[in-house]
């Protein structure tokens, strides 16, 4: 394992999920403005590992392999967490099942378009969705006590929140179906390559 910079902060970020349950599960106004920070903290690091490995020409089959596989754990324990402390609203159910789903979805490609040679860029509007969503998690996380503890007891972060994730859901469905289109075009074209 490569122990550069952009690696440590792949790293961290799975590193970061185990506090980031713990401080969530208190249920406490303090506590959730601390699972907000650690995911704030793990969500500003996605950004610089890459930016840093392509600036520092660091870039490595480690954390290619890693990067996309540290966003889906934290995402997925985020909205776990989320669910499981009844935090989202049942509506809110809805766009998290569309999050996960378009996170299987786009692993399942990106390893088979991998197995036949085939890299799966980033979109800018998947830039965008991570964006959203990230917004959306870290303010749920926060939620309406956190807006109270620190001073804005009159601004509903919850709902905010949950806009931001539904804006997220929207943004995941067009990308993964950009996604799927993209890998069932390297699936039609596979057998046609083989024949010749």
């Amino acid at each position: 394992m490569p122990l550069d910079l952009p690696n440590l902060l792949t790293v961290s970020r799975i590193a970061a999920i185990p506090l980031l349950v713990l401080l969530a599960a208190l249920r406490v106004p303090w506590a959730d403005l601390g699972a907000c920070l650690v995911f704030s903290a793990a969500a500003i690091t996605d950004y610089f590992d890459g930016k840093l490995a392509r600036d520092r020409r660091q870039t490595s089959d480690f954390g290619r392999m890693l990067d996309p596989i540290a966003d889906k754990l934290l995402v997925g324990a985020v909205l776990m967490m989320l669910l499981g402390t009844a935090r989202l609203s049942a509506l809110g159910l809805y766009p998290a099942i569309i999050i996960m789903l378009r996170e299987i979805l786009v692993s399942g490609l990106r390893e088979y378009l991998a197995s036949v040679r085939v890299r799966l860029p980033v979109t800018r509007l998947a830039k965008w969705k991570t964006g959203f969503q990230m917004g959306a998690l870290g303010t749920l996380l926060a939620g309406d006590e956190t807006a109270a503890l620190i001073g804005l007891p009159w601004l509903p972060a919850s709902a905010i929140g949950e806009a931001m994730l539904w804006v997220a859901a929207a943004l995941t469905l067009v990308t993964g179906w950009d996604y799927l289109t993209a890998g069932l075009r390297h699936v039609s074209a596979a057998p046609d390559a083989l024949r010749k």
